[in-house]
This record gives C-alpha cells, sequence and structure tokens, in this order.
C-alpha cells in the first residue's frame, strides 16, 4: 500500500500562482473546444506548478505527490461541472433523472476505484493515465465539432423515462465510468457523454449537459476518497477552481470566432505529446504494472 510517508510538501508562493495560471488554461481549454480539455490538468499539476520536481518516479515520497495530485484536481474539477451544471439547467439542457440513475452505479464505482487507485504507485497509474491521454486526443481529433447533433430522432425527448433509459446499459456504463473516473481522479467529461449517449434516449446537447451532473458528483466523490488518506490540498483546489472558471469564461467568449476543428486537433497533437512525456517520466510504472499482473 502506498501510503503518506509522513513527510509534508511545501507549496511556494509562485506554486500558488502557477496553479491558478494552471487552472485557467484548462478552463480555457474546456471553453475554447469542449469536453477533453481537462485532461491535462494533472500533468500540469505534477510537471508545470511543479509539485513533483525533484522527486524520483518509483518512491513513496512520488505516489504521495501523485494521490495529492488526483485527490486535488478532482475536487476542482467537481465543484467546476456543478457551477456549469446549473449554467445549462437554466437553458433547459439538463435531465436530472436520467442524470441521477448514471451517478448513482457511478458513485459506486467511484469510491472502488478512488481506493484502488490508492493502492497503487504513483508511477505506475501515471503511466495508465498517459495511454487514456492518447485515446482521448485520437477520439478528439476524430470528433466533429456539432453540439446539437442529436443520435436519436428529435421526438426522443417525448419518450418516458422509462422508454429511455436502458438499465441493463446505464448501469455497467455508469460503474465503468465511475471506476475511471475514481482511479485518474478526473470529471470524465469526455467518458460520460457517450456513456449516457450509449444508455439513455439524450441528444448531444442534452447528454453534455447532464454529464455535468455526474462529472461533479464523481469529481466530489473522489476527492472525499482521496481526502481520507490526506490526499487533497484544499487551497491550490480552490485556486485552479477560480482560474478554471475565469478561464472558461474567456475560452467559451471566443469559441465561436475560431476556427474550433482545427484547435481540436491541434490541442490533440499537444494531448499525445504531454502523454508520451507523462509516460517516459513514468516509464518505472511499467515494472510496478508487472509486479501487480
Amino acid at each position: 500500500m502506498f501510503q503518506d510517508p509522513s513527510f509534508q510538501i511545501t507549496v511556494t508562493p509562485l506554486q500558488y500562482v502557477l496553479s491558478i495560471i494552471s487552472g485557467i488554461l484548462v478552463g480555457f481549454s474546456l471553453g475554447l473546444i469542449g469536453g477533453g480539455g481537462s485532461i491535462l490538468a494533472i500533468p500540469l499539476l505534477l510537471y508545470f506548478v511543479g509539485l513533483a520536481n525533484g522527486i524520483a518516479p518509483g518512491t513513496p515520497e512520488y505516489s504521495y505527490i501523485t494521490h495529492l495530485t488526483l485527490g486535488t484536481t478532482a475536487l476542482a474539477v467537481g465543484i467546476n461541472a456543478y457551477i456549469n451544471s446549473y449554467m445549462h439547467f437554466k437553458r433547459g439542457n439538463v435531465r436530472v433523472s436520467e442524470g441521477i440513475i448514471f451517478t448513482i452505479p457511478g458513485i459506486i464505482g467511484d469510491i472502488i476505484g478512488a481506493y484502488l487507485s490508492h493502492l497503487m504507485s504513483g508511477a505506475l497509474i501515471l503511466f495508465l493515465f498517459g495511454f487514456l491521454m492518447i485515446a482521448v486526443a485520437i477520439r478528439m481529433w476524430k470528433s466533429k465539432c456539432n453540439p446539437n447533433k442529436s443520435i436519436l430522432s428529435n421526438n426522443s425527448h417525448k419518450l418516458t423515462l422509462r422508454e429511455r433509459i436502458k438499465i441493463d446499459k446505464v448501469l455497467p456504463a455508469g460503474f465503468l465510468v465511475g471506476f475511471a473516473s475514481g482511479y485518474f481522479g478526473i470529471g470524465g467529461g469526455f467518458l460520460v457523454v457517450p456513456g449516457l449517449l450509449f444508455s439513455t434516449g439524450l441528444d448531444m446537447l442534452r447528454a453534455v449537459g447532464t454529464s455535468l451532473i455526474a462529472v461533479g458528483t464523481f469529481g466530489v466523490a473522489a476527492a472525499i476518497t482521496y481526502a481520507v488518506y490526506g490526499y487533497v490540498d484544499i487551497v491550490i483546489s480552490l485556486l485552479y477552481l477560480v482560474g478554471g472558471v475565469a478561464g472558461g469564461y474567456a475560452g467559451s467568449a471566443i469559441a465561436s470566432r475560431m476556427p474550433r476543428q482545427t484547435l481540436r486537433k491541434l490541442f490533440a497533437i499537444i494531448i499525445i505529446l504531454v502523454a508520451i512525456y507523462t509516460m517516459y517520466v513514468n516509464r518505472v510504472g511499467v515494472v510496478d504494472l508487472l509486479h501487480f499482473l
């Protein structure tokens, strides 16, 4: 088990400032290109803010810093999602019933994922996280930027809740998405939206709005689980949140004037490069993976 190795990190004033800047960058990317932008929150906190600087991967100290980063970003992403869900709710893009039904099994998976993550080395988690980043980048590269597109009939909103919800799909989909969110300390909006489309009768626009209920709940639930083991820095999380709200507002304000499809592809390339760097730095995680298997 990779518990707190009984040492305390010292966060400098500069790192607090960099935390705000990181939040701005993440929020700006989310506002500009939509889902997937938050995938850089963890690498930014580790390597740009510098919480992991000077600590060798594979050590107990590195695992502690990794778990602290996961818990801290989970809290910031969760609160930010709740804030955004209110704005979507006012526009009529949130289906509370579908969101709750999807979220309930997800909370169970989320807590289990966060607990299992606590048992793993930081290098292993981040090495696997690199694969997730690449998967997100590929999906971002291939996706079309049409938030009003529906995968079902435009009359799908007239169906009853029982007709829209596929219980045999929503339970495993919610659980698996929640598990990934808890394990990696992410809100997982880029996983929740496909999960909702797969298991409910929502169109794309309502799936995006409704997903924020799950993203917020998964983030907060994961943060609480990490906090039990001392893996949440409230100050950094709040600074991340403040920067994220400001960046999100700026990104949304100019999104309509930018070539979003081109930006998504450029951002996908950036994510892949960061993923390669993350996997290289944490290559010792391969040894931990082999031991785990």
